[in-house]
């Protein structure tokens, strides 16, 4: 019989809520969050009921402007920018470092909203966290190379990125900008992560960063911090439809722009016969429920070798914990240790429920299908956020899981029988951020990389966005604009010498 579980004390959400209050009393009032624009907390903005993901329990929702505020926002935060591009980067750089002194006294807090806001597991939200930091600090330590020869931008930076890593992709992308001369603007997600933005941007603008942080949607949004004249560079982390949207908006007027959109990861199996290795990363990808940019949802795996695929694989999924991320037994025990929690809401679980029973419906073999009766949760804890593994053999072309990024725990798999069926089911998705291909030939691997659509290809092993040197950026339709990642980060957010042509992915008509 399973122990009854508990939450642990010291973490529900109302702990949470209360030390934010205490740390940041300027942005967290009563039960609402401020917006941060012209340099103050303004009560502004009309406050959303929210839930966290984790149980289905009331939290703090996004206090929502419209599209007027937005503006004035805006151009507040270029007459920020003016004056902060002129502040010696000796000053910034003692600026970013006590922000980041700030945020690492704060991680716990930091972390535990995490939980709370997009059902991170609490040792995959203390990384998030925690690369967010050592990430900026490398960028302190080296800026100095960096922006040799190199302006600030003419306006400020606006940073519209989706939910799933607010610190890690977010906020340090914030940090750099502001670091290279730039006041920064963001725009909270919709679906999570408003808290712990907020006590992150309390904390830097209590340095003196010159940050602007909003909630509303898109749509009443996008026009002032896509289009606004007043805006020097667009940074953009989601989905390709909204993605696209913004593309067109930026490709029309010209104004700098860095779009990581979203690809169809795949895993090659091709001649391979490390069955060991395989097995023993087959869990690691399900960190965070495969809600990562760089999740491997595709596995495309020669005919010849499935029998053995499957003994691997298998086994291995059978390994994958889930349930509530602040569970425990007794009161004194760690917190556990799981792969992923719930999705980033129950709308979302159904959704992908939905897809996996028409797929089925329409042919697909599920070759797994996990229960939450597995998993460790509260008594009588809502559940409907939760989505157990599955795993489908040969989706059907119609449905979605078949050409688009599930963003959740459901693997697909699509055996194949030439090494061009290999190339082409690999590269089913115009484009991907990452890929791995496991073949036991060095020059089976060497002669098929190049041919793989995706940035970076690992050979049997994943790849990932990578911290501090390492570049990132996607091919085809998985990415818009300039690269990022070490220096060609803060070369996307400054000036250089006239003519420069940044490294990245931009229309012919850039050419």
């Amino acid at each position: 019989m399973a122990p009854t579980l508990i939450l642990k004390p010291g973490t529900a959400w109302t702990d949470a809520w209360q030390r934010c209050r205490a740390i940041a009393p300027e942005a967290f009032r009563d039960d609402r969050v401020l917006n941060l624009w012209n340099g103050q907390w303004q009560p502004d903005g009309r406050a959303l009921p929210a839930t966290s993901p984790v149980d289905g329990s009331p939290i703090a929702g996004p206090p929502r402007l419209d599209a007027p505020t937005a503006r004035q926002a805006v151009r507040a935060s270029l007459d920020q920018h003016r004056a902060w591009r002129h502040i010696p980067l000796p000053e910034r750089r003692a600026r970013v470092g006590a922000t980041l002194d700030a945020l690492t006294e704060h991680r716990e807090l930091l972390a535990l909203l995490l939980v709370w806001e997009i059902g991170k597991p609490w040792k995959l939200a203390q990384a998030d966290v925690d690369r967010a930091i050592d990430g900026v600090r490398w960028y302190v330590e080296n800026i100095d190379a960096m922006l040799e020869g190199r302006t600030p931008l003419d306006g400020p930076v606006s940073n519209i990125a989706s939910w799933n890593y607010p610190m890690s992709v977010l906020v340090h992308a914030m940090l750099v900008q502001a670091l290279a001369g730039n006041a920064v603007i963001a725009k909270t997600p919709t679906d999570g992560g408003l808290s712990c933005l907020t006590l992150a941007s309390a904390l830097a603008a209590r340095e003196g960063i010159p940050v602007t942080l909003v909630s509303g949607s898109g749509g009443e949004l996008s026009e002032a911090l896509v289009r606004s004249p007043e805006i020097g560079c667009v940074s953009f982390v989601g989905g390709r439809d909204t993605g696209a949207r913004i593309a067109t908006a930026v490709t029309d007027i010209g104004k700098r722009h860095i779009l990581e959109q979203e690809g169809l990861n795949t895993w090659g199996i091709w001649n391979y016969t490390d069955w060991d290795a395989l097995s023993a990363v087959i869990p690691k990808l399900y960190d965070y429920g495969k809600q990562r940019c760089t999740a491997y949802p595709r596995f495309v795996v020669q005919r010849a070798l499935f029998d053995r695929f499957l003994a691997a694989y298998l086994p291995a999924v059978h390994t994958v914990r889930t349930g509530h991320p602040l569970a425990v037994e007794h009161p004194e025990d760690a917190l556990p240790e799981l792969d992923f929690g719930p999705l980033i809401n129950a709308a979302k679980a159904k959704e992908l429920g939905d897809q996996v029973a028409e797929a089925i419906d329409r042919g697909a073999v599920p070759l797994h299908r996990g229960s939450l009766a597995d998993g460790r949760f509260l008594p009588g804890q809502d559940t409907s956020a939760y989505l157990p593994p599955v795993t489908l053999l040969n989706p059907p072309s119609s449905s979605p899981l078949f050409h688009a990024e599930p963003f959740g725990p459901v693997d697909t798999i699509v055996l194949v029988d030439t090494e061009a069926e290999l190339l082409a089911a690999m590269n089913a998705s115009n484009g991907a951020l990452v890929a791995s291909l496991s073949t036991d030939d060095p020059e089976t691997y060497a002669r098929l990389a190049p041919q793989i659509r995706a940035f970076k290809v690992g050979r049997g092993k994943p790849r990932s966005r990578g911290d501090r040197e390492e570049l990132f950026g996607g091919f085809g339709a998985s990415w818009r604009g300039a690269f990022v990642g070490g220096e060609l980060l803060v070369r996307a957010v400054t000036e250089g010498p006239a003519g420069e042509r940044l490294p990245g992915n931009f229309p012919e008509s850039y050419a």
